[in-house]
Protein backbone atom coordinates (compact mmCIF):
# COMPACT_ATOMS: atom_id res chain seq x y z
CA UNK A 1 0.00 0.00 0.00
CA UNK A 2 1.37 3.75 -0.77
CA UNK A 3 0.29 6.33 1.06
CA UNK A 4 0.86 9.94 0.11
CA UNK A 5 0.28 12.65 2.43
CA UNK A 6 -1.07 16.25 1.47
CA UNK A 7 2.16 18.11 2.56
CA UNK A 8 4.38 15.62 0.29
CA UNK A 9 2.15 15.75 -2.59
CA UNK A 10 2.41 19.59 -2.46
CA UNK A 11 6.02 19.54 -2.56
CA UNK A 12 6.11 16.97 -5.27
CA UNK A 13 4.08 19.31 -7.98
CA UNK A 14 6.70 21.87 -7.26
CA UNK A 15 9.08 18.94 -8.33
CA UNK A 16 6.66 18.18 -11.12
CA UNK A 17 6.96 21.56 -13.05
CA UNK A 18 10.71 20.74 -14.11
CA UNK A 19 9.92 17.05 -14.77
CA UNK A 20 6.87 16.56 -16.52
CA UNK A 21 6.93 16.49 -20.34
CA UNK A 22 4.64 17.80 -22.71
CA UNK A 23 5.52 16.77 -26.30
CA UNK A 24 3.08 18.23 -29.11
CA UNK A 25 4.54 17.24 -32.51
CA UNK A 26 2.97 20.46 -34.64
CA UNK A 27 4.72 23.45 -36.75
CA UNK A 28 5.08 27.06 -36.51
CA UNK A 29 5.47 29.90 -39.61
CA UNK A 30 9.13 30.24 -40.38
CA UNK A 31 8.32 34.06 -40.54
CA UNK A 32 7.26 34.45 -37.18
CA UNK A 33 9.67 32.45 -35.23
CA UNK A 34 11.40 35.01 -33.63
CA UNK A 35 11.29 34.22 -29.90
CA UNK A 36 13.35 31.05 -29.48
CA UNK A 37 12.08 30.27 -25.83
CA UNK A 38 8.61 29.60 -27.63
CA UNK A 39 9.60 28.58 -31.33
CA UNK A 40 12.33 26.50 -31.87
CA UNK A 41 13.85 26.49 -35.83
CA UNK A 42 14.96 23.14 -37.29
CA UNK A 43 18.90 22.11 -38.03
CA UNK A 44 18.52 23.20 -41.75
CA UNK A 45 16.39 26.21 -40.96
CA UNK A 46 13.76 25.29 -43.12
CA UNK A 47 10.92 24.54 -41.05
CA UNK A 48 10.30 25.51 -37.12
CA UNK A 49 7.97 24.12 -34.42
CA UNK A 50 6.51 25.57 -31.14
CA UNK A 51 8.44 24.87 -27.86
CA UNK A 52 6.31 22.67 -25.34
CA UNK A 53 3.19 24.89 -24.35
CA UNK A 54 2.68 27.12 -27.00
CA UNK A 55 0.67 26.79 -30.26
CA UNK A 56 -0.63 29.16 -33.05
CA UNK A 57 0.99 30.21 -35.88
CA UNK A 58 3.29 32.51 -33.89
CA UNK A 59 3.97 30.40 -31.10
CA UNK A 60 2.08 32.85 -29.07
CA UNK A 61 -0.53 31.28 -27.43
CA UNK A 62 0.01 29.68 -24.21
CA UNK A 63 -1.83 26.30 -24.08
CA UNK A 64 -2.40 26.43 -20.27
CA UNK A 65 -0.79 22.87 -19.87
CA UNK A 66 -1.45 21.41 -16.27
CA UNK A 67 -0.57 17.83 -14.80
CA UNK A 68 -1.68 17.49 -11.06
CA UNK A 69 -0.33 14.62 -8.60
CA UNK A 70 -2.94 14.03 -6.29
CA UNK A 71 -3.05 11.84 -3.10
CA UNK A 72 -5.11 9.21 -5.08
CA UNK A 73 -5.01 10.45 -8.93
CA UNK A 74 -3.21 11.53 -11.34
CA UNK A 75 -5.08 14.46 -14.08
CA UNK A 76 -3.83 16.45 -17.43
CA UNK A 77 -5.53 19.41 -18.81
CA UNK A 78 -5.04 21.49 -21.81
CA UNK A 79 -7.40 24.69 -23.04
CA UNK A 80 -9.89 23.23 -25.90
CA UNK A 81 -8.47 26.36 -28.03
CA UNK A 82 -5.38 24.36 -27.84
CA UNK A 83 -6.53 21.16 -29.55
CA UNK A 84 -9.22 23.05 -32.26
CA UNK A 85 -5.83 24.95 -33.42
CA UNK A 86 -4.59 21.31 -34.31
CA UNK A 87 -7.93 19.70 -35.07
CA UNK A 88 -8.25 17.22 -32.12
CA UNK A 89 -11.92 16.54 -31.54
CA UNK A 90 -12.64 15.14 -27.63
CA UNK A 91 -13.83 12.01 -28.80
CA UNK A 92 -10.33 11.56 -30.36
CA UNK A 93 -7.99 12.12 -27.12
CA UNK A 94 -7.43 8.88 -24.88
CA UNK A 95 -4.94 7.44 -22.87
CA UNK A 96 -3.04 4.59 -24.07
CA UNK A 97 -6.03 2.24 -23.28
CA UNK A 98 -8.61 3.92 -25.61
CA UNK A 99 -11.46 3.25 -23.36
CA UNK A 100 -9.84 5.87 -20.59
CA UNK A 101 -11.14 9.07 -22.78
CA UNK A 102 -10.49 12.85 -22.13
CA UNK A 103 -13.70 14.74 -21.10
CA UNK A 104 -14.42 18.49 -21.29
CA UNK A 105 -14.49 20.93 -18.32
CA UNK A 106 -15.00 24.29 -17.39
CA UNK A 107 -12.86 26.34 -15.03
CA UNK A 108 -13.16 29.83 -14.39
CA UNK A 109 -15.22 30.24 -17.55
CA UNK A 110 -12.09 29.05 -19.85
CA UNK A 111 -13.13 25.44 -21.15
CA UNK A 112 -10.35 22.31 -21.33
CA UNK A 113 -9.97 18.57 -22.29
CA UNK A 114 -8.97 17.03 -19.54
CA UNK A 115 -8.10 13.34 -18.16
CA UNK A 116 -8.25 12.27 -15.14
CA UNK A 117 -7.55 9.15 -13.76
CA UNK A 118 -6.99 7.62 -10.29
CA UNK A 119 -3.79 5.86 -9.12
CA UNK A 120 -5.89 2.49 -8.91
CA UNK A 121 -6.87 2.39 -12.77
CA UNK A 122 -3.33 3.55 -13.55
CA UNK A 123 -2.46 0.08 -15.03
CA UNK A 124 -5.66 -0.57 -16.37
CA UNK A 125 -5.18 2.79 -18.33
CA UNK A 126 -2.05 2.10 -20.19
CA UNK A 127 0.02 3.27 -17.59
CA UNK A 128 4.25 2.90 -17.99
CA UNK A 129 5.31 0.05 -15.81
CA UNK A 130 6.21 1.65 -12.25
CA UNK A 131 9.54 3.11 -12.30
CA UNK A 132 11.16 2.70 -8.19
CA UNK A 133 14.52 3.84 -6.49
CA UNK A 134 14.77 3.96 -2.78
CA UNK A 135 13.16 7.63 -2.05
CA UNK A 136 10.47 7.66 -4.94
CA UNK A 137 8.16 5.77 -7.36
CA UNK A 138 7.44 7.46 -10.54
CA UNK A 139 4.16 7.28 -12.66
CA UNK A 140 3.87 7.92 -16.04
CA UNK A 141 0.88 7.83 -18.67
CA UNK A 142 0.44 9.47 -22.07
CA UNK A 143 -2.94 11.32 -23.74
CA UNK A 144 -3.17 11.31 -27.34
CA UNK A 145 -4.71 11.31 -30.62
CA UNK A 146 -6.27 9.36 -32.85
CA UNK A 147 -5.52 10.40 -36.30
CA UNK A 148 -7.73 12.30 -38.61
CA UNK A 149 -8.58 10.52 -41.97
CA UNK A 150 -9.50 12.58 -44.76
CA UNK A 151 -10.16 9.97 -47.62
CA UNK A 152 -6.96 8.32 -47.48
CA UNK A 153 -4.39 10.90 -45.74
CA UNK A 154 -3.52 12.28 -42.75
CA UNK A 155 -2.67 15.70 -42.79
CA UNK A 156 -3.08 17.18 -39.19
CA UNK A 157 -0.52 16.17 -36.64
CA UNK A 158 -1.30 13.44 -34.08
CA UNK A 159 -1.20 14.70 -30.59
CA UNK A 160 1.36 13.32 -28.09
CA UNK A 161 1.47 14.16 -24.18
CA UNK A 162 4.08 12.06 -22.02
CA UNK A 163 3.79 13.47 -18.65
CA UNK A 164 5.12 11.97 -15.35
CA UNK A 165 4.22 12.31 -11.90
CA UNK A 166 7.03 11.39 -8.79
CA UNK A 167 5.75 10.78 -5.22
CA UNK A 168 7.95 9.93 -2.21
CA UNK A 169 8.25 6.37 -1.88
CA UNK A 170 6.68 5.68 1.28
CA UNK A 171 5.20 2.70 2.21
CA UNK A 172 3.00 1.31 4.98
CA UNK A 173 3.50 -2.00 5.84
CA UNK A 174 0.76 -4.57 6.32
CA UNK A 175 2.05 -8.07 7.70
CA UNK A 176 0.85 -10.87 6.78
CA UNK A 177 0.44 -12.22 10.48
CA UNK A 178 -1.10 -10.01 13.63
CA UNK A 179 1.71 -8.26 15.52
CA UNK A 180 2.22 -10.18 18.75
CA UNK A 181 4.11 -10.05 21.86
CA UNK A 182 7.02 -12.59 21.00
CA UNK A 183 7.63 -10.45 17.21
CA UNK A 184 8.40 -6.64 17.38
CA UNK A 185 8.45 -4.30 14.43
CA UNK A 186 8.43 -0.66 13.34
CA UNK A 187 8.52 1.66 10.60
CA UNK A 188 10.98 4.97 10.68
CA UNK A 189 11.31 7.70 8.31
CA UNK A 190 14.98 8.64 7.36
CA UNK A 191 14.18 11.69 5.10
CA UNK A 192 11.51 10.91 2.57
CA UNK A 193 11.97 7.15 3.23
CA UNK A 194 10.23 4.61 5.18
CA UNK A 195 12.34 2.15 6.59
CA UNK A 196 10.83 -0.94 8.30
CA UNK A 197 13.16 -2.83 11.03
CA UNK A 198 12.40 -5.85 12.68
CA UNK A 199 13.23 -7.38 16.21
CA UNK A 200 13.18 -11.58 16.45
CA UNK A 201 14.44 -14.11 18.73
CA UNK A 202 15.90 -17.26 17.29
CA UNK A 203 15.97 -20.79 18.77
CA UNK A 204 19.49 -21.25 17.95
CA UNK A 205 22.74 -19.80 16.41
CA UNK A 206 22.26 -20.77 12.69
CA UNK A 207 18.97 -18.34 13.24
CA UNK A 208 17.27 -20.74 10.41
CA UNK A 209 14.31 -20.89 12.72
CA UNK A 210 12.22 -17.88 14.67
CA UNK A 211 10.24 -18.60 18.11
CA UNK A 212 6.73 -18.78 16.97
CA UNK A 213 5.36 -17.81 20.55
CA UNK A 214 6.74 -16.44 23.56
CA UNK A 215 9.79 -17.78 23.95
CA UNK A 216 10.73 -19.73 27.41
CA UNK A 217 14.19 -20.56 27.63
CA UNK A 218 16.34 -21.90 30.41
CA UNK A 219 18.40 -20.07 32.73
CA UNK A 220 22.45 -19.49 31.24
CA UNK A 221 21.19 -20.74 27.91
CA UNK A 222 21.66 -18.55 25.23
CA UNK A 223 19.18 -16.21 23.22
CA UNK A 224 19.70 -15.42 20.24
CA UNK A 225 18.38 -12.16 19.10
CA UNK A 226 18.43 -10.50 15.75
CA UNK A 227 17.48 -6.71 14.64
CA UNK A 228 17.23 -6.66 10.87
CA UNK A 229 16.24 -3.72 7.91
CA UNK A 230 13.76 -5.49 6.10
CA UNK A 231 12.11 -2.66 3.55
CA UNK A 232 14.31 -1.56 2.12
CA UNK A 233 16.62 -4.43 2.45
CA UNK A 234 19.90 -4.54 2.28
CA UNK A 235 20.74 -0.55 1.86
CA UNK A 236 20.62 1.26 5.76
CA UNK A 237 23.59 0.47 7.80
CA UNK A 238 21.98 -0.35 11.49
CA UNK A 239 23.25 0.43 14.63
CA UNK A 240 21.94 -1.44 18.19
CA UNK A 241 22.71 1.89 20.22
CA UNK A 242 21.16 0.39 23.41
CA UNK A 243 19.25 -2.44 24.69
CA UNK A 244 17.93 -3.38 27.86
CA UNK A 245 15.50 -6.18 30.07
CA UNK A 246 12.86 -5.41 32.49
CA UNK A 247 10.26 -7.01 34.61
CA UNK A 248 7.53 -5.22 32.57
CA UNK A 249 6.61 -4.00 29.24
CA UNK A 250 7.07 -0.28 29.41
CA UNK A 251 10.97 0.25 27.85
CA UNK A 252 11.09 3.33 30.65
CA UNK A 253 9.19 2.16 33.40
CA UNK A 254 10.68 3.03 37.28
CA UNK A 255 8.70 0.10 38.27
CA UNK A 256 10.75 -3.51 38.96
CA UNK A 257 14.24 -4.01 37.80
CA UNK A 258 16.38 -3.36 34.92
CA UNK A 259 19.27 -4.77 33.34
CA UNK A 260 21.72 -3.26 30.55
CA UNK A 261 23.10 -5.82 27.67
CA UNK A 262 24.03 -2.88 25.16
CA UNK A 263 25.03 0.65 26.06
CA UNK A 264 26.12 3.45 23.54
CA UNK A 265 26.37 0.41 20.69
CA UNK A 266 28.67 -1.03 23.10
CA UNK A 267 28.86 -4.57 25.28
CA UNK A 268 27.52 -3.80 28.83
CA UNK A 269 26.66 -7.36 29.41
CA UNK A 270 29.97 -9.28 29.75
CA UNK A 271 27.81 -12.32 28.54
CA UNK A 272 27.18 -10.50 25.37
CA UNK A 273 28.67 -11.64 21.73
CA UNK A 274 27.90 -9.75 18.29
CA UNK A 275 27.62 -12.81 15.81
CA UNK A 276 28.40 -12.52 11.91
CA UNK A 277 25.54 -12.30 10.00
CA UNK A 278 27.30 -14.06 6.71
CA UNK A 279 29.18 -16.86 8.93
CA UNK A 280 29.27 -18.03 12.35
CA UNK A 281 32.24 -15.95 13.34
CA UNK A 282 32.43 -12.96 15.67
CA UNK A 283 30.76 -9.81 14.19
CA UNK A 284 30.29 -5.73 15.11
CA UNK A 285 27.35 -3.41 15.60
CA UNK A 286 26.17 -1.23 12.72
CA UNK A 287 28.58 -2.87 10.01
CA UNK A 288 25.76 -4.09 7.84
CA UNK A 289 21.42 -3.98 7.66
CA UNK A 290 21.16 -6.87 10.08
CA UNK A 291 22.70 -7.38 13.58
CA UNK A 292 23.08 -10.42 15.29
CA UNK A 293 24.06 -10.77 19.38
CA UNK A 294 23.36 -13.34 22.51
CA UNK A 295 23.48 -13.29 25.65
CA UNK A 296 23.50 -15.89 28.35
CA UNK A 297 19.55 -16.43 29.54
CA UNK A 298 19.29 -14.97 32.91
CA UNK A 299 16.26 -14.09 35.89
CA UNK A 300 15.83 -11.13 38.43
CA UNK A 301 16.14 -11.69 41.86
CA UNK A 302 12.45 -10.53 42.65
CA UNK A 303 9.31 -11.12 40.79
CA UNK A 304 8.09 -11.05 37.82
CA UNK A 305 10.44 -13.06 36.92
CA UNK A 306 10.02 -13.46 33.20
CA UNK A 307 12.09 -10.24 30.75
CA UNK A 308 10.83 -7.82 28.21
CA UNK A 309 13.83 -6.95 25.93
CA UNK A 310 13.90 -3.13 24.75
CA UNK A 311 16.41 -1.96 21.48
CA UNK A 312 16.82 1.40 20.30
CA UNK A 313 18.18 1.44 17.06
CA UNK A 314 19.88 3.86 14.52
CA UNK A 315 19.91 3.88 10.63
CA UNK A 316 22.65 5.81 8.68
CA UNK A 317 23.22 6.00 4.73
CA UNK A 318 25.63 3.34 3.13
CA UNK A 319 28.77 5.67 2.71
CA UNK A 320 27.96 7.23 6.46
CA UNK A 321 30.21 4.47 8.03
CA UNK A 322 31.30 6.68 10.75
CA UNK A 323 27.84 7.08 12.23
CA UNK A 324 27.30 3.84 12.76
CA UNK A 325 30.94 3.21 14.06
CA UNK A 326 30.32 2.85 17.78
CA UNK A 327 32.64 4.47 20.38
CA UNK A 328 33.15 2.39 23.21
CA UNK A 329 35.79 4.08 25.23
CA UNK A 330 33.69 5.40 27.72
CA UNK A 331 29.98 4.61 28.90
CA UNK A 332 27.97 6.07 30.41
CA UNK A 333 24.82 5.36 32.95
CA UNK A 334 21.60 4.41 31.10
CA UNK A 335 19.13 6.92 30.80
CA UNK A 336 15.20 7.03 29.89
CA UNK A 337 15.25 6.72 26.19
CA UNK A 338 12.92 8.60 23.68
CA UNK A 339 13.06 7.63 19.92
CA UNK A 340 14.79 10.31 18.29
CA UNK A 341 14.31 11.72 14.35
CA UNK A 342 16.84 9.07 13.21
CA UNK A 343 16.55 6.51 16.28
CA UNK A 344 13.61 4.05 16.42
CA UNK A 345 12.64 1.78 19.71
CA UNK A 346 11.30 -1.82 19.58
CA UNK A 347 10.50 -3.66 22.50
CA UNK A 348 9.97 -7.59 22.68
CA UNK A 349 8.32 -10.08 25.10
CA UNK A 350 7.79 -11.50 27.21
CA UNK A 351 10.76 -14.03 27.82
CA UNK A 352 10.26 -16.69 30.25
CA UNK A 353 12.50 -18.46 32.72
CA UNK A 354 12.03 -22.14 32.36
CA UNK A 355 11.34 -23.17 35.79
CA UNK A 356 11.88 -27.48 35.67
CA UNK A 357 8.73 -29.33 37.66
CA UNK A 358 10.07 -31.87 40.04
CA UNK A 359 9.19 -35.66 39.39
CA UNK A 360 8.82 -38.21 42.13
CA UNK A 361 11.46 -39.71 41.58
CA UNK A 362 13.43 -36.68 42.52
CA UNK A 363 11.27 -36.29 45.42
CA UNK A 364 11.85 -39.20 46.79
CA UNK A 365 15.96 -38.97 46.33
CA UNK A 366 15.66 -35.37 48.11
CA UNK A 367 12.75 -36.44 51.25
CA UNK A 368 12.57 -40.34 51.70
CA UNK A 369 16.02 -41.19 51.14
CA UNK A 370 17.45 -38.65 53.86
CA UNK A 371 14.75 -40.02 56.22
CA UNK A 372 15.44 -43.58 55.84
CA UNK A 373 19.28 -42.78 55.85
CA UNK A 374 19.06 -40.83 59.45
CA UNK A 375 17.08 -44.33 60.59
CA UNK A 376 19.48 -46.24 59.52
CA UNK A 377 22.29 -44.35 61.35
CA UNK A 378 20.30 -43.93 64.17
CA UNK A 379 19.58 -47.93 64.41
CA UNK A 380 23.29 -48.46 63.99
CA UNK A 381 24.42 -46.42 66.83
CA UNK A 382 21.73 -48.00 69.29
CA UNK A 383 23.29 -51.47 68.01
CA UNK A 384 26.93 -49.84 68.69
CA UNK A 385 25.54 -48.64 72.02
CA UNK A 386 23.95 -51.91 73.16
CA UNK A 387 27.21 -54.06 72.65
CA UNK A 388 29.24 -51.21 74.14
CA UNK A 389 27.13 -51.90 77.17
CA UNK A 390 27.11 -55.92 76.91
CA UNK A 391 30.82 -55.73 76.92
CA UNK A 392 30.63 -53.55 79.76
CA UNK A 393 28.65 -55.90 82.30
CA UNK A 394 31.34 -58.75 81.11
CA UNK A 395 34.10 -57.27 82.50
CA UNK A 396 31.96 -56.00 85.76
CA UNK A 397 31.30 -59.97 85.95
CA UNK A 398 34.81 -60.98 85.12
CA UNK A 399 36.74 -58.55 87.88
CA UNK A 400 33.67 -59.90 90.53
CA UNK A 401 34.52 -63.65 90.14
Amino acid sequence: MFQFGLKQVTAVLVLLLGLTCHHVEGLCSMEHCTDHTRCVLSKDQRSCKCTDGYYADKCDKDADIKVTCGKDHITIRALEDFFKYHNVPLESLHLPNQSCRAEKVVIDSEAYFMSRISKHNYAACGGKPLEKNFTHILYSLRLLSDPQVNGNIIRDPVIKMDYTCVYPYTRTVSLPFPLVPFSSEMVMRVDDLDATVQLMLYTDSSYSKAYSSAPTIELRDKVYVELTVTEPADFFLLLVHECWATQFPQPNTTEGQFHNLLQNGCVKDQTVSFLNVAEAQSGRNGGSSTIRYSFDMFRFTTEPHELYLHCTVQLCEPVDHQSCTPSCSSISKREAVRAGPSQGLLSYGPIKIEMPDRTPSDVLMTVVLPVAGVWTVGFFLIIVITVAKAGNRRITHGEDD
